[in-house]
């Protein structure tokens, strides 16, 4: 007991009055949906303007080498929101629509983030796409969060229209279906009801998770959006840039209202894109490939972290991050010990950005996608080196992303050892891994892919002599 007090002490004496006054983080967590690397003010993007998370990250942390742990959509969310490798559960491809197959959805065995804040006074709020299961038991006012707004599968017209669909994946407000009559454009209605929400919500800490489907298609975008990049000459580029400045707009409006409740300081804002930009419109920019890919540009994301009262911002940090840290990281900020029967994969970001150590939070990090018939593409980052299986391909390819972060040369030949080294690191986790509990068409669509690619090369040097 004396000890507590003591400690107690020391901290009112080094801490600011802001943060002194006992009061718990709120917790901000922003996703955005198959955005590109470069797509971003931040990580050098000039075309698509991005004020308001390029002000965010000036104020925080821009992880220059943070990864999601999925290269698309619903796995990466998995792993996001439980802190753990999804493979682990089985929830390795993304699920099919309400009413296929009712195990497809986030298992209920699995703890999330939302479900240990709500336990600890937090109020929880879900707003925008989930794409974690569409039977009504995966909903997230079943997996902790309070309040939702947003629609419940992978993807969804801007303007709210369901008739294709079906009832269960129009837009809901917790659970019950929304009039498309007051819907106006996802992306501003998602921020607006975000806005709502603290309004709501600003006595007790709260928890936020706003995920948006921008930019992931359909490509939809008001006009007045579309004034934003009337710069851009290429059509298909010009309205995608319009959908995620639509978004940045959005993100500003809510941070604003932060700063007008005076929360602002003592919110833990994080921003990520839920995998690498699409193969079309998107830039990925330095990096190779795109999302559904085990390339840099298909893992590695646009990936921020703000908190003024107690992270130094205007910092890049180099060292490899993954969102599995996320969930350990906002439990530290709230003082919140891990639940004891939570085993998480991710580690604690907070130290190391205070403190700045001189280690890496992660030796080694995996990534697997399940592509049908017992067969799997694969990853291994350890150190600085990096291995690839492809499955498209049909080979192991290694890269050193200290000499070579673009992943141009193959080093697989030049050095075997280093090969049969990853792929042991690889097996030793694998077999800790649970069978994927669906299937989804991604391993023949990325055959098909490389398919495609193979013929336009063959028929672009038909004519050399």
């Amino acid at each position: 007991m004396i000890s507590r007090i003591v400690h107690a002490v020391f901290f009112l004496v080094l801490c600011p009055a802001l943060v002194c006054a006992g009061d718990r983080p709120n917790v901000l967590l922003i996703v955005a949906d198959d955005l590109g690397f470069s797509d971003v003010g931040f990580n050098g993007c000039k075309e698509i303007p991005t004020p308001h998370l390029d002000a965010l990250a000036a104020d925080g942390v821009v992880f220059e080498a943070g990864y999601a742990s999925h290269s698309y959509c619903s796995p990466s969310r998995a792993g996001l929101l439980t802190g753990r490798y999804q493979q682990r559960f089985g929830h390795e491809c993304n699920p099919g629509a309400y009413g296929e197959d009712a195990v497809a959805g986030l298992p209920l065995s699995e703890t999330l983030i939302s479900n240990v804040l709500v336990e600890n006074g937090y109020h929880t709020g879900a707003v925008g796409k989930w794409h974690l299961g569409d039977a009504p038991k995966f909903w997230p006012t079943e997996r902790g969060f309070q309040d939702w707004f947003g629609f419940s599968g992978g993807g969804m017209s801007y303007w709210g229209d369901s008739k294709k669909t079906g009832s269960h994946t129009g837009v809901l407000r917790n659970g019950i279906d929304v009039a498309e009559s007051e819907l106006s454009y996802l992306t501003d209605d998602f921020s607006a009801e975000s806005v709502r929400f603290i309004q709501r919500n600003q006595s007790d800490p709260f928890f936020l998770y706003l995920a948006y489907n921008a930019p992931h298609g359909p490509d939809q975008v008001t006009r007045e959006h579309l004034k934003k990049t009337e710069h851009i000459e290429y059509g298909g580029r010009a309205v995608y840039g319009a959908m995620v400045a639509a978004m940045d707009e959005g993100i500003g409006r809510v941070v604003s209202e932060l700063k007008k409740q005076g929360l602002y300081d003592n919110t833990l804002i994080i921003f990520f894109s839920d995998n690498g930009g699409r193969a079309e419109h998107a830039t990925n920019y330095p990096f190779r490939g795109h999302k559904g890919m085990l390339f840099e540009g298909g893992i590695r994301v646009p990936f921020t972290l703000t908190w003024p009262a107690k992270i130094v911002g205007g910092r890049k940090y180099a060292r490899p991050v993954s969102a599995l840290d996320l969930f350990p990281t906002i439990l530290d900020a709230a003082d919140i010990e891990v639940p004891e029967n939570v085993q998480l994969d991710g580690v604690s970001l907070v130290p190391f950005l205070q403190n700045d150590y001189d280690v890496s939070p992660h030796e080694t990090l995996y990534w697997r996608y399940a592509a049908g018939d017992d067969h799997y593409g694969y990853a291994v980052r350890h150190g600085d080196d990096k291995l690839v299986y492809s499955v498209y391909k049909g080979k192991h390819l290694l890269f050193n992303l200290a000499n070579d972060p673009w992943e141009r040369n193959d080093l697989a030949e030049q050095n075997p050892e280093m090969v049969e080294h990853l792929i042991t690191l690889y097996q030793a986790w694998d077999e800790g891994l649970a069978e994927p509990l669906w299937l989804d068409p991604h391993g023949p669509n990325i055959k098909k892919e490389e398919g495609k690619r193979q013929a336009a090369v063959d028929a672009a040097a038909r004519g050399e002599k």
